[in-house]
């Protein structure tokens, strides 16, 4: 008598942990709530639907619609046994997935499914509302334009002016860089429009006032900083030329401050880095919000970076040989060039090297102007005659006065803010505003691995609306997941070893996220069918990788139910 025995594999990987850590921010609920199906839906709910497809995007480095049926039906028991949910590849069809993205992009739901995601993660992880960052960034793609749509031509961040790009502006947490509010606009929308919206919406997202909103020069305009000085909130940017001329700057800077303030950091060997020193002024200013008056008091922080200055003046010596050097081979004979003989061509072209160069006032060039007299001899009928050639020369100095001044003003920029110095001062400002990489650091996630926004292959505005929501949703994941496992180091005062293949004995107290999910590759179940009875195997956890569950507070059995028969499964 013969036994058919059967084994299916799956490879399990990082998904429990992924389904596991969304459902623990509560997301499955939450978009169900807020993006509601239709009546005849059957099937996986939109909320788990968008949950599994967030665990293939996040795991797999890719958010092609058509690549997420095969990859579900490689793994049906884990999806089931993790979310608790009947899960069928039919619910990951190219349509079903599109549909998400076309509920994602409706704005007024969109905009209380962020208020109520925030309010729910600010709560489950004891979130503090510290300082807000906003910026922008864009992403190409080859997609049709269309008058007053959402994919236009713009200035590329990508470096790719020739392809349409979808804007997409990002309001985060810090220390985190957890995402709190997401704009997705026409690629040739300006940044300057888009703060006192963004400003708006995370107020409304937190709930609360008094916070400190920071961004780049952009967000210096006068009217964006009358809204939030109006609304009871705080801001800090840097001031461009447009809020502060040259001649603005040069006044300052002529004024005597006393001693400076040496603003320094601590660096990762304990050791203690410069990076510059500065003082403050104020200004009393005024503008018009909703047609009410507001004046307040701004602190402007002058502050010259080490660094910059020293690189300022390294290019201004530069400069200065560079252009001594053109200036003075303006009136050497070589063949095949054009001589200058007319006075005004030569200032024309020494003027034009000045400028190219960025040293007008700091080289002075003198001309003098050559006239020679010689008898042109007589020939057969030709009589003699006198002819009078013109030559010009110039002289170049350095005009080290000058020189001198004007490195005094190199490394310099101007910080504006409106929150008092004794809640924040000059050196707390700079490092606040230094710390601009956790913005940036999601902008590389979202437009790289594992976020993968570009390339996309959606021609539908609504639809790359909804992506670009979809993958904000799976940077909050990332965020937190990083979060967690940090912030439960530190209150034990330990470490994570095991995370670098290559260097077994490295140790970690700032895991990434991409870091922690890799540790799971491998893991795989097991289904052995028998006649009448089926059985179930999972790779063993490592050590590592029960430490992991354990800092990110997720259930212990989050890989072990999937050993356990689903009532579902045949």
């Amino acid at each position: 008598m013969s036994h058919e025995l059967t084994v299916d594999s799956e490879r399990v990987d990082d998904t429990p942990l992924l389904i596991a850590q969304q459902a623990h921010m509560g997301l499955p609920e939450l978009l169900d709530a807020h993006f509601p199906a239709h009546g005849n839906r059957q099937g996986l709910s939109l909320g788990w639907l968008t949950t599994v497809w967030l665990s293939y995007t996040l795991s797999q480095g890719d958010h092609c619609l058509s690549h997420v049926q095969p990859w579900a039906r490689q793994r049906l028991a884990t999806l089931q046994q993790s979310s608790g949910q009947v899960v069928s590849e039919l619910d990951f069809t190219d349509d079903r997935l599109a549909d998400i993205l076309t509920a994602l992009s409706d704005d007024t739901r969109w905009q209380a499914f962020e208020v109520a995601l925030n309010q729910c993660l600010l709560r489950v992880y004891d979130l503090q509302a510290g300082p807000v960052r906003l910026d922008s960034t864009t992403a190409a793609g080859y997609w049709t334009v269309t008058e007053d749509g959402l994919l236009q031509f713009g200035h590329s961040k990508d470096h790719r002016p020739d392809l349409p790009q979808v804007k997409v502006m990002l309001s985060t947490l810090d220390p985190l860089g957890l995402p709190v509010v997401s704009q997705v606009v026409a690629g040739n929308r300006a940044d300057d429009g888009l703060y006192v919206p963004a400003v708006a919406q995370v107020r409304e997202a937190v709930g609360r006032r008094g916070l400190l909103y920071i961004g780049d020069s952009k967000m210096g305009a006068l009217d964006t900083r009358a809204y939030v000085q109006a609304g009871g909130d705080y801001y800090l940017c840097p001031l461009g030329q447009v809020q502060l001329p040259v001649a603005k700057l040069t006044e300052y800077l002529a004024q005597s401050p006393g001693a400076p303030v040496i603003v320094s950091r601590e660096t990762a060997d304990g050791g203690e880095e410069l990076l510059g020193s500065g003082w403050e002024v104020t200004e009393q200013l005024s503008a018009s919000v909703a047609g009410q008056s507001v004046q307040w008091t701004e602190r402007r922080l002058l502050f010259r970076a080490a660094a910059l200055a020293d690189k300022a003046m390294r290019q201004l010596q530069a400069n200065l040989a560079a252009a001594q050097a053109e200036l003075a081979a303006l009136t050497e004979r070589k063949r095949g060039k054009k001589v200058l003989r007319e006075l005004h061509e030569l200032q024309l072209a020494a003027q034009t090297i000045l400028e190219r160069y960025q040293v007008v006032g700091l080289l002075h060039v003198t001309y003098r102007e050559h006239r020679t007299t010689q008898e042109v001899r007589a020939y057969r009928d030709r009589a003699a005659t006198l002819r009078t050639d013109t030559s010009v020369s110039l002289q170049v100095t350095v005009d080290h006065v000058a020189v001198h001044a004007y490195e005094q003003t190199l490394g310099w920029r101007v910080y504006a803010t409106n929150q008092p110095a004794t809640q924040l001062s000059l050196a707390q400002a700079l490092l606040a505003y230094r710390s601009e990489y956790l913005i940036e650091h999601g902008f590389a996630r979202l437009k790289g691995r594992p976020l993968a926004l570009a390339p996309t292959y959606l021609h539908s505005e609504a639809r790359v609306k909804g992506l670009v929501r979809l993958l904000t949703i799976g940077l909050r994941v990332l965020t937190l997941l990083e979060y967690s496992v940090r912030q439960n180091l530190t209150r034990s005062h330990t470490t994570l070893s095991g995370l670098y293949p290559e260097n077994p004995r490295r140790t970690s107290a700032q895991p990434t996220a991409e870091r922690l999910l890799a540790a799971f590759k491998g893991v795989t179940l097991s289904v052995i069918h028998l006649p009448g009875q089926s059985h179930r195997h999972l790779t063993p956890l490592s050590e590592l990788q029960q430490r992991i569950l354990t800092l990110l507070d997720l259930p212990a059995d989050t890989y072990s139910r999937l050993t356990i028969p689903s009532q579902n499964s045949s």
